[in-house]
């Protein structure tokens, strides 16, 4: 699932994107509510989960079967994103275990929030988060039974 706060003239797009088990209703909600500040303007497509987001946000939905925009509601960056993630799964990484699902879409994320800055940059830019965080074997692997930190 993906968020993308549009841009704002000063700054690109941000996107926010996780691995969710299913698209039931309670699922999406808890991904919005924990993302999207109280008050503000959602523009999705028009599955039936959105549909009942509530009084706490203004809501607006493209139903793809008619069109693709109809004037400032669209989807249209998000699914930038998501063909940019599914460009780089196909021809970078051919396969995906999905337990590493959630990694590779971080990693996108990153890559596409950071894209003003060139390569050396983002890395640097991560390796800056990484100070304290082992990253152990067992979840490099997705296995429960390793525990051996990698170096």
């Amino acid at each position: 699932m993906g968020l993308l706060a549009r841009h704002d003239g000063k700054r690109h797009s941000q996107v926010r994107a996780t691995v969710v088990k299913n698209t039931q209703k309670e699922i999406l909600h808890g991904v919005i509510e924990s993302h999207v500040e109280v008050g503000s303007t959602l523009y999705t497509d028009a599955f039936q989960a959105y549909g009942t987001l509530g009084p706490e946000y203004f809501h607006d939905f493209v139903d793809h079967t008619e069109a693709y925009v109809r004037g400032a509601v669209h989807t249209n960056g998000l699914e930038n994103f998501w063909s940019l993630f599914k460009r780089c799964i196909r021809g970078t990484h051919v396969s995906v275990e999905p337990f590493h699902l959630g990694a590779y879409v971080d990693s996108e994320a990153y890559r596409f929030n950071n894209r003003e800055t060139d390569d050396a940059g983002r890395f640097i830019g991560a390796l800056k988060g990484a100070p304290g965080k082992p990253l152990m074997y067992k979840t490099l692997i997705g296995d429960n039974e390793q525990q051996v930190p990698i170096s």
